[in-house]
């Protein structure tokens, strides 16, 4: 593994190299955006450990960039900003994963090792199907019928887990704390606010529907018949 650390303080950063080398791991400073890019531009990392307060431009507009520019590229947010608006700003950005400092360091390395197993690529064709609609787990390229759909990255993970679930009921904690890496309740409703984004472009002009709201319960993915 590969990973490429952009943080603005050299001591911090130093300091996290210096373990991630200790366990046998590549690391990079990127001590600035600017860098960051430049950096990514030549070489092909494995995760990327962003923090959220950097100079010129933020870790939160870094995050966007590199969704852009590189979409299976991992980011993992280290950062002091803890609450739960800063986690969801930071996953609206892009973000697969957040861990607030002060952190321990296996921690860190299991989240790493987890992204890795997640975005690995793999060689085999995956097609996951319900009804019409098709997602390739290769490309992450999603059709219904003919029509090519495009996601942003947090709507394609919510997809996915959803067609590898199809059928069974899945509740908002579950979705969140697989999809936004969040094992407790947000008490926000940013599950049903991305499910209503999909629905616009999967369901809305499409039948049949194949998203359902149970009630008390969450959502299922499914062809029911008309």
């Amino acid at each position: 593994m590969k990973i490429l650390i952009v943080e603005d303080e050299l001591k911090v950063a130093t300091f996290l190299k210096s373990g991630l080398e200790d366990y046998g791991l590549a690391a990079a400073v990127a001590l600035d955006a600017t860098s960051a890019q430049r950096l990514l531009a030549a070489t092909e990392y494995t995760a990327v450990v962003l923090d959220v307060n950097l100079p010129e431009m933020s870790g939160l507009e870094l995050c966007r960039v590199i969704r852009q520019r590189y979409p299976k590229l991992p980011v993992l947010m280290l950062t002091a900003m803890s609450s739960t608006d800063d986690k969801l700003l930071g996953f609206d950005a892009g973000a697969d994963d957040y861990l607030v400092k002060p952190y321990e360091f296996n921690e860190l390395l299991a989240r790493l090792r987890a992204l890795h197993r997640r975005y690995a690529v793999t060689t085999e064709e995956n097609v996951l199907k319900v009804a019409d609609l098709e997602l390739n787990g290769q490309s992450k390229l999603m059709k219904r019928g003919d029509k090519r759909i495009d996601l942003t990255m947090r709507e394609l993970a919510l997809l996915e887990y959803f067609m590898h679930n199809q059928g069974r009921a899945l509740s908002r904690l579950e979705i969140v704390d697989k999809v936004w890496d969040l094992s407790f309740d947000t008490g926000t409703n940013v599950v049903d606010v991305y499910v209503n984004y999909l629905r616009k472009k999967i369901d809305k002009d499409f039948t049949p529907k194949l998203i359902h709201t149970l009630n008390g319960i969450g959502y299922i993915l499914e062809e029911r018949e008309a």
